[in-house]
């Protein structure tokens, strides 16, 4: 019987760490919380899961040398899922607490909401709760996804890709935004699916048919 593909659940010192890793148990799949940057390397797919700031989350990964664990390990065409703070440093830089540099493995920036929406009306940050995502494209991931579901968010910031083809989950609050995005073997969304009940179950079920593929 060959072995369950290994999923190193990124460990940089914050994040709900045990949540995603019984969500991905649950999936069916080997995940183990990992902090070792040579540990990253082994391991056959990569989850960077994500709550707090950018900036603290960039010292962090980069004080312990997994930011360049991170990239060896997607350049190496390992897959790799993002959630919330996990999609965030994959691009160029964000805005929050001023200009912090990311992993740049995507092109673009992390924005705050604005104070208001496209209709001049005042709009609630952070944004909490559960909202629908709908998805298009022909990333691996999707196959296994509906079009369009609902998922549970809570966050400040959005992305904005400078290339328009990675995102492939858009929803919409003071506006749309990106909810997803892929590339080759990365996938990442803004919401938490360890939180999204049976919609983000399916989303880790995906994973899992992805990584074992």
């Amino acid at each position: 019987m060959s072995r369950s593909p290994l999923i190193a659940v990124v460990d940089y010192g914050a994040g709900n760490l045990r949540s995603v890793v019984k969500a991905l148990e649950r999936s069916g799949l080997d995940a183990r919380v990992v902090g070792d940057p040579d540990a990253l390397r082994r391991a056959d797919a990569v989850v960077l899961p994500g709550v707090g700031a950018f900036a603290d989350a960039v010292s962090h990964l980069s004080a312990k040398g997994l930011d360049a664990a991170v990239s060896e390990s997607i350049a190496a065409g390992r897959p790799y899922l993002g959630l919330c703070l996990g999609l965030q440093l994959l691009f160029e830089a964000s805005e929050e607490h001023g200009e912090t540099p990311g992993l740049g493995l995507l092109r673009g920036r992390v924005e705050r909401f604005p104070e208001r929406d496209a209709a001049g009306l005042a709009l609630r940050v952070p944004h909490i709760g559960w909202n629908t995502v709908r998805f298009a494209g022909d990333h691996p991931m999707l196959k296994n996804l509906p079009q369009e579901d609902c998922y549970y968010f809570v966050h400040s910031y959005k992305v904005v890709p400078a290339d328009p083809e990675v995102t492939v989950g858009v929803t919409d609050y003071g506006g749309e935004f990106a909810a997803a995005v892929a590339r080759d073997n990365l996938f990442a969304v803004q919401f938490h699916p360890e939180k999204s009940q049976a919609a983000g179950k399916k989303v880790l079920d995906a994973f899992a048919a992805w990584v074992r593929t």
